[in-house]
């Protein structure tokens, strides 16, 4: 079956889409990663300059490299493309306006400050379109109603777990009568937990879309050995720490949270990659559906290779973004939400990518920005309620809320268009 608009505006729809997929790279930069480098900044343990160069490398090298296998998810999981066969410019249209739609929504939510999901942005987008321009049954509900669980699933696993390793910390090293001692004693061993949870981070998250892939037992033996190497020479920068004879316990902290400044570049670099393999895949899948559907005149079930240069957008997109626009969400979750130190944002850090990883195991759809709010929440608590800045709370709650039906309602408007400006 020949579809005459995909000859007659084939390069036009292609460049459309691929400005679109540019668009919602750069909100996914501006607002994702801004995300996962804020604890880094907020607590100090890196400027904001070297935070932008630690995600461009790290992010790129993930999207790039690793962020090819995902995009079948959001091109197939969302919606049955099988009920678009007959119409498939509906599905073009479709993915253009619903790119369209989430880049401009996180362009708008970064700007105030939000941090939202991006995930959810262009699902919200992509339900939207479908159930209004093609009809209800398209959508696979079940899909949806397992996304609007994680928005509590996430930040309640991840706050958990740094509550609990946040006490421990206070209960081993800070609040005892030699933290530097104790720290000296217990900190390889975070070291290597932490060492563990970012290899497992990357094998299950990042690694296997370069289609290296490993089972489990070997995946945990790799982290394991991974861990252990972080552990001995964390030991070896740890024994170099002067032990100071003062007993100036202001003194003993600035040295313990150095210690944990260092283990947070560590983390930060591993939460980058496993982010940029994952979550490029948001502005990528729709932009690989629109290119497929076009090349091959309309052909829907048409398998073919992702060129590279949808790889580059994404993952151009993304280091853009956060280099112009990064700042805004960073200082909402590194600053303003509770006051962080470099030990409070490791536990805030670590526990998020425990929650990646225990979500990957067990196939809970999550999103990075929840899991990490949750986490930053957890270790305010450790502190007690009066740690949290509950108006900040509130919004970001309201804008979590909003994303969905945002994203929905921009969608379907822009898939309204196009279908008059090209049918």
């Amino acid at each position: 079956m020949e579809f005459s608009i995909f000859t007659e505006y084939n390069m036009i729809l292609i460049y459309l889409a691929g400005i679109f997929g540019l668009l919602m790279a750069f909100g996914i930069g501006a607002n994702d990663v801004a995300n996962a480098m804020g604890t880094s900044v907020g607590s100090k343990a890196l400027t904001i300059k070297q935070a932008i160069v630690i995600a461009m490398i790290f992010e790129f090298a993930g999207a790039f490299l690793a962020g090819g296998e995902v995009t079948s998810t959001i091109r197939k999981g969302i919606i049955d493309a099988n009920a678009l066969a007959d119409t498939p410019e509906y599905l073009v249209f479709g993915m253009m306006a619903s790119l369209l739609a989430a880049g401009i929504w996180l362009v708008v939510a970064t700007y105030f400050g939000w941090p939202v999901s991006t995930t959810h942005s262009i699902v919200g987008a992509i339900v939207g379109f479908a159930a209004v321009g093609v009809g209800m049954e398209v959508v696979q509900w079940g899909k949806v109603g397992s996304i609007v669980a994680s928005w509590v699933v996430s930040p309640v696993i991840s706050g958990t777990i740094a509550f609990m390793l946040f006490t421990s910390v206070q209960k081993l090293i800070l609040n005892t009568e030699e933290p530097l001692k104790n720290a000296k004693k217990y900190v390889p061993y975070y070291m290597f937990l932490a060492g563990f949870m970012i290899a497992l981070v990357t094998l299950f998250k990042g690694l296997k879309h370069v289609g290296i892939k490993f089972d489990t037992l070997t995946s945990l033996l790799i982290a394991i050995g991974f861990g252990l190497v972080v552990m001995f020479l964390g030991k070896l920068v740890i024994s170099r720490q002067k032990m100071p004879k003062s007993d100036d316990k202001k003194f003993h902290y600035a040295n313990v949270e150095k210690v944990f400044a260092i283990l947070m570049v560590v983390t930060a670099c591993g939460m980058a990659f496993a982010h940029g393999s994952n979550d490029v895949a948001n502005a990528i899948g729709p932009l690989a559906a629109v290119v497929s559907v076009v090349e091959s005149g309309g052909n829907i079930g048409a398998k073919s290779a992702l060129p590279a240069w949808i790889l580059l957008v994404g993952g151009a997109g993304i280091v853009a973004g956060l280099a112009i626009y990064g700042r805004r969400v960073m200082a909402t979750i590194g600053k303003k939400i509770t006051e962080l130190t470099p030990s409070r944002g490791f536990a805030a850090e670590l526990a998020a990518a425990t929650t990646v990883v225990v979500a990957s195991g067990t196939g809970l759809p999550i999103s990075t920005t929840h899991t990490l709010v949750g986490a930053v929440l957890g270790v305010g608590m450790a502190r007690g309620i009066a740690a949290l800045n509950i108006g900040v709370l509130k919004n970001i709650a309201v804008s979590w809320v909003v994303t969905l039906p945002a994203g929905a309602i921009l969608s379907m408007g822009f898939f309204f268009m196009f279908k008059g400006i090209f049918s």
